[in-house]
């Protein structure tokens, strides 16, 4: 499995630079992990984002996954009840949680 880490910011100030980056990776490989443990901010352009490259995945039956999921992602994912349509699990350990 190939793996994309995104680090610092899942914002509107990155995201044309990030859109790029992500959609040549799941072009790329046949099944993609996004790790987003190390995403400090997350807005609603890094969720169309996220949402953009999912189906971009799916259209092209490919697999995209998105783990360890920083409390910042879970924050906005859980505000829009999106959480569930990515289909990955939201796991985030007692210690993020007090952060």
């Amino acid at each position: 499995m190939n793996s994309l880490r995104i680090e610092g910011e899942l914002t509107i100030y990155r995201a044309a630079e990030l859109k790029q980056t992500l959609l040549a990776a799941v072009a790329e490989h046949a099944e993609l992990e996004v790790d987003l443990s190390q995403v400090g901010e997350f807005d609603s352009a890094g969720l169309q984002l996220l949402l953009l490259a999912k189906r971009e995945a799916a259209a092209a039956g490919r697999t995209l996954r998105l783990v360890d999921h920083s409390p910042a992602v879970v924050e906005v994912l859980e505000l829009f009840d999106l959480a569930a349509h990515f289909g990955d699990p939201l796991v985030v350990g007692s210690a993020q949680r007090a952060a």
